[in-house]
């Protein structure tokens, strides 16, 4: 009983780690596939200042996809869109010059 108890913390914080990792690696798939279905028609500004849930971001995939957009990993990018600009995260302000004007 004793073992056990010394080495499942370690177990589980190795799953966690590896979790992690794996969340991280659809998410970097999501901002490549961000680059290149998004972009052609959206400049990063207009999306990044979005804040949906998932639910949101999927409809807003959908709406895309009707319009003629073709994803290579739509899930990855729902993902990314999720984690990176979900309705939990703080909108960004734009970077803005000497003289106060926004840069974007």
């Amino acid at each position: 009983m004793m073992r056990t108890a010394l080495w499942l913390p370690g177990l589980l914080l190795a799953f966690a780690l590896a979790a992690t990792a794996a969340d991280q690696a659809t998410v970097e798939k999501g901002r490549k596939e961000e680059q290149r279905t998004c972009l052609p028609c959206h400049s990063l500004r207009i999306i990044h200042s979005n804040r949906l849930n998932r639910a949101g971001w999927n409809k807003e995939l959908d709406k895309m996809a009707g319009w003629g957009t073709k994803f290579t990993d739509r899930d990855a990018l729902l993902e990314y869109l999720g984690a990176t600009y979900g309705d939990d995260k703080p909108v960004t302000p734009p970077e803005m010059s000497a003289d106060g004007r926004s840069k974007q």
